[in-house]
């Protein structure tokens, strides 16, 4: 009996140690996985490291080679003379006009164009909606020139009307996101709707709408991201410094443009206007992962 058990004993450690021998090339391809990631997480942040430290140094400090990734002099009233010489909130304030405006075009477009798509049946539909993303493939360099002779004509030059009026016209992206999500939405729900009598500017928004939440919030991140942080389209409509954006505000702060060089007042501009967007961010994460994931996983 004795005999038994010791055998069943050293059947057990010898199983232990075969299970504890198996499972050591996962830990070890786990922890080289997290070494990767971490490196490439490192080598992504050290940009914002250096910005962040560039801020606070005097402006012969900051391009020093050698860099000196702790300044010998913390410049905190970099922060201070941009709230009291640069017009951060006044440039700020005309960048929240374009870019709320821009959220309600593009949600509002892209959400009646997804629908449209997802829902009402066409011969050409599968056509119409092939051309559309195929708008994506087009570089904006190349329909540049032309939308600013279109917008010079019409009179809207040095207005907000060219950054904001193109976000009434649904974006591709948008559209494929929403109407992926909403083919996985049952067509029974707009059944019993409508045998309630409910019509389909009704199911879009007491129904369709509001199950694509996280894709609309995404839509949101990406639409506020993209309109707050542009430059080129300010640069090239807007020519009073009253009505400049936040960027083109900071760009504005370079020598030749009103007579300052002052890099680390710059540099500490530029983080004060990402705070805003890593807000955003960190509120609205969940919302935007589960929407991406959602949108790009749903079958048309």
């Amino acid at each position: 009996m004795s005999q038994t058990n010791t055998e069943v004993i050293s059947q057990v450690q010898i199983n232990q140690k075969a299970s504890a021998r198996s499972k050591l090339p996962k830990i070890i391809l786990r922890s080289l996985r997290y070494l990767v990631l971490t490196l490439i997480a490192a080598a992504l942040l050290l940009p914002l490291v250096w910005t962040i430290s560039a801020s606070l140094k005097p402006s012969s400090d900051i391009f020093s080679v050698p860099i000196k990734w702790i300044p010998s002099e913390f410049k905190w009233d970099n922060y201070s003379r941009v709230l009291s010489i640069f017009p951060m909130f006044q440039y700020s304030a005309n960048t929240l006009i374009i870019t709320i405006s821009a959220i309600i075009g593009q949600v509002l477009s892209s959400v009646c164009v997804a629908y449209g798509f997802a829902r009402f049946r066409h011969p050409l539909a599968n056509v119409i909606f092939l051309l559309v993303l195929a708008t994506m493939m087009i570089p904006g360099q190349v329909t540049m020139i032309p939308q600013f002779l279109m917008y010079k004509e019409f009179g809207w030059v040095n207005t907000y009307l060219p950054l904001i009026v193109p976000n009434f016209f649904a974006a591709a992206i948008n559209i494929f996101l929403l109407r992926q999500f909403i083919m996985g939405i049952p067509k029974e729900l707009d059944e019993s709707a409508k045998m309630d009598g409910c019509s389909s500017f009704g199911i879009l928004t007491r129904i369709i709408a509001p199950m694509c939440k996280p894709i609309i919030i995404t839509i949101m991140i990406w639409t506020f991201n993209a309109n707050w942080n542009d430059f080129m389209g300010p640069l090239i409509y807007l020519n009073d410094p009253e009505k400049f954006t936040l960027q083109l505000g900071i760009y504005s702060l370079n020598a030749g443009q009103q007579g300052i060089t002052d890099y680390g007042m710059m540099f500490a501009a530029t983080l004060l206007a990402l705070i805003p967007t890593l807000l955003l961010f960190a509120v609205g994460q969940k919302y935007f992962m589960s929407g991406i994931k959602l949108g790009g996983a749903l079958k048309g």
